[in-house]
C-alpha cells in the first residue's frame, strides 16, 4: 500500500529541497565581469562572487598576479587594460551578456594639490573615472537589450564625503565616481538597470602596504594611517567583498543611486 511509504516520500521531498535551498549561492547563475581582480579587493570580490555561484571574468593588467585565480571554479581570466578602447570594446565583444558590470580599478596619488602635477593629474583621472566611462560605455547595452543590468563602481570615503589630507586628486576622481554613479542610475533606472558605488575608508591590500613603504619614513606612515582609524582597526579587502556580494545580488534589487559605505567610522 502506497500509504505505508507517503510520509516516507515526504521527508526525502523535505530533506531533498532543504539540502537544494542550502548549497544554491547568493549569485547562481549571473555573469560578472570585473577590473582589477589581481590583488585586493578585486581579488576577494572575484572569489566571494565564485563561491556564491557566479560566473566570473576576472581582468587585470597584471597577467602574473592575475594567475593565482586560476584554477578557481567559477573564474576565468583575461588580461585587460580597462584604460584603453580597443581592449575594453574587445572583452565586451566576448559577452551575449552580462548581469554586473564591478569597475574596480584605480590609483592612488599622495599629495596635495600643490604636489600633483598635471601629468599625476591625467593619470588618476585617466585609471579612476575614465576607465569607468569606458567600461560602462561598452557593457551598458547589452544590459540595456535585456532590460536588466547591476554597475557596481568602486569610489571611497575620500571624495565628496570626506575631505582627506594629502588625497587631491585622487579624492577628486572618488567624488567624479560618486557622480558618474548617480548619473547612471538616474538615467537608466526605469530601463531596469542599477548602479551603486561603494565607498570604503582604509582597507588593508597589497596596495595599502607598497605605499606605506614607498614612504619616506614607512613605520610612521603605517602609524599615521592607524591613527585615523577609529575602530581601532583597518578594513580588510574580506569584508568589503562581502558588501560586493550583497549589491550584486538579488538582495538589493531595490537599492540604486547610493554610496555604500564601509569605512569603520572613519567618516563621522
Amino acid at each position: 500500500n502506497f500509504s505505508v511509504y507517503e510520509p516516507c516520500v515526504v521527508m526525502l521531498f523535505f530533506y531533498t529541497f532543504r539540502f537544494l535551498l542550502k548549497t544554491m549561492g547568493r549569485l547562481d547563475g549571473k555573469v560578472i565581469v570585473l577590473s582589477a581582480a589581481a590583488q585586493g579587493i578585486g581579488k576577494a570580490s572575484a572569489i566571494a562572487f565564485a563561491k556564491e555561484g557566479a560566473q566570473v571574468t576576472a581582468t587585470d593588467i597584471n597577467g602574473e598576479k592575475l594567475k593565482e585565480l586560476d584554477g578557481i571554479p567559477g573564474i576565468k581570466t583575461k588580461v585587460v587594460d580597462v584604460t584603453k578602447k580597443d581592449q575594453v570594446g574587445a572583452l565586451a565583444k566576448d559577452f551575449d551578456y552580462v548581469d554586473v558590470l564591478f569597475n574596480v580599478a584605480g590609483f592612488v596619488h599622495h599629495g596635495s594639490i600643490l604636489e600633483c602635477e598635471e601629468s599625476d593629474w591625467d593619470f588618476t583621472m585617466n585609471v579612476n573615472v575614465r576607465s569607468m566611462y569606458l567600461m560602462i560605455k561598452a557593457f551598458l547595452p547589452k544590459m540595456l537589450a535585456r532590460k536588466s543590468g547591476n554597475i557596481i563602481n568602486m569610489a571611497s570615503v575620500a571624495s565628496s564625503i570626506k575631505g582627506v589630507v594629502n588625497r587631491c586628486v585622487y579624492s577628486t576622481s572618488k567624488a567624479a565616481i560618486i557622480g558618474l554613479t548617480k548619473s547612471v542610475a538616474a538615467d537608466f533606472l526605469e530601463q531596469g538597470i542599477r548602479c551603486n558605488c561603494i565607498c570604503p575608508g582604509t582597507v588593508d591590500t597589497p596596495s595599502l602596504r607598497q605605499r606605506i613603504q614607498d614612504r619616506p619614513d614607512p613605520e610612521q606612515a603605517f602609524k599615521d594611517f592607524m591613527a585615523r582609524q577609529k575602530s581601532g582597526r583597518l578594513c580588510t579587502a574580506e569584508e568589503v567583498a562581502h558588501l560586493s556580494v550583497y549589491l550584486a545580488s538579488d538582495e538589493s534589487a531595490y537599492v540604486t543611486g547610493t554610496e555604500a559605505i564601509i569605512d569603520g567610522g572613519w567618516r563621522l
